[in-house]
């Protein structure tokens, strides 16, 4: 059987050296005895997955709530497939795969109810207090929301995991009031968390666009990602269906961003002589980066979906249903907190901000629920 000590050996042996290894991890907050098996980085994977918060991403909105179709991404399926992109790059670039997965499965735990329209919502009602954002709302389920653990808040997880979940390195306090490391950038394997996040959520809101309807084959005639691809795939396929086209052509520009961003990676290591994890951090920029091309690429994907499938008017309408729903539900806990369940509200210590405390309710919501929530409270036939 591989021991831990082993599987640490086989990374120093067969990473590159400016990949993040568990024996050289900054550690965790509390100290714990090491597993006999699995290393820092596999053990901070699993405990994210068990998390309720990551369980609850199956009914938290991507693009389209949950009940309108089961073949649409939801928050889980999105992690899952960041995820495996993120575990391809990493193990062609020769950097930590572990890391790079717990990361790419924790990045949307602090997501609200409602996609994106949801966090813009509750965004605005915690302008006051604090503000709220979803990167800071991970964060704060890792380290203090989620108490799976009898010995210390949080899932303790590695400093380093931690750090990629922030996206920034000097952006937050650590909980004990020690810093992220100020200068330079993060670790290679949080960089490429970033980039396989964009890439999974382009194409698979394109491909959910196209499936739903909403978008059109010939909406995208002006991207010049989808032409250049299109003309390829019909020219090697004859007599195929749009939805096995659509695959095609979805598989296929995923494989050409990671392409890209994996060979402009190694060339940024190169050119800038890329030794150590130490080299990394030190630089004043990414080292995962698109090339020129690509990103001009991915800047008109991105616009075209802003324009035609994110401005869609039934898009726009389920916007409006959760700007409604969470801000009657905000308000309606701000002005009587004992209406939140007792076994929520009383896991905060004494002193926790109520403002805060309805934030984290809310923004722990999937959609049901928080329809569900909202029809309790203000449909008088509903039971409460």
């Amino acid at each position: 059987m591989r021991t831990r000590e082993t599987l640490e050996l086989l990374e120093k042996q067969t990473l590159l050296p400016y990949a993040t290894v568990c024996p050289e991890s900054q550690g965790r907050l509390y100290p714990e005895k090491e597993h006999p098996y699995r290393t820092a980085f596999q053990r901070d994977r699993d405990r994210i997955v068990h998390t309720s918060a990551f369980r609850r991403l199956e009914y938290k909105t991507q693009v389209f709530v949950n009940h309108e179709g089961d073949y649409y991404r939801t928050r889980l399926t999105h992690s899952l497939e960041v995820s495996q992109i993120g575990r391809t790059m990493a193990r062609a670039l020769g950097v930590n795969e572990n890391l790079t997965e717990s990361i790419c499965l924790a990045h949307d735990l602090g997501h609200t109810p409602f996609g994106h329209s949801g966090q813009d919502v509750i965004k605005t009602l915690m302008k006051q207090y604090g503000g709220f954002e979803h990167n800071k709302q991970s964060f704060r389920i890792v380290t203090k929301l989620e108490k799976p653990y009898p010995y210390f808040p949080g899932l303790n997880l590695t400093y380093e995991v931690l750090e990629g979940i922030t996206k920034h390195a000097s952006e937050y306090d650590m909980p004990d009031g020690s810093l992220f490391i100020k200068t330079g950038y993060p670790t290679i394997e949080a960089q490429i968390a970033n980039f396989a996040d964009e890439i999974a959520y382009n194409n698979h809101d394109l491909d959910d666009g196209l499936q739903s309807g909403l978008i059109c084959f010939d909406d995208l005639k002006s991207v010049s990602i989808w032409q250049n691809t299109y003309k390829r795939i019909a020219g090697e396929y004859a007599n195929l269906s749009q939805k096995q086209i659509r695959r095609l052509m979805i598989r296929a520009i995923i494989g050409f961003f990671v392409t890209d961003v994996m060979n402009n990676t190694q060339k940024q290591i190169e050119e800038l002589n890329i030794k150590t994890l130490t080299d990394v951090r030190k630089q004043g920029k990414n080292l995962v980066m698109y090339s020129d091309e690509a990103t001009a690429m991915n800047i008109e994907l991105k616009k075209f979906l802003f324009e035609k499938l994110y401005r869609h008017y039934r898009v726009e309408r389920m916007a409006e249903k959760a700007k409604k729903v969470l801000t009657e539900l905000f308000n309606t806990y701000m002005n009587n907190p004992n209406i939140i369940p007792p076994d929520f509200k009383d896991s905060y210590e004494e002193g926790e901000p109520v403002e805060r405390i309805v934030c984290d309710y809310i923004a722990g919501m999937t959609d049901r629920y928080a329809l569900d929530e909202y029809s309790k409270l203000f449909d008088p036939h509903a039971k409460v």
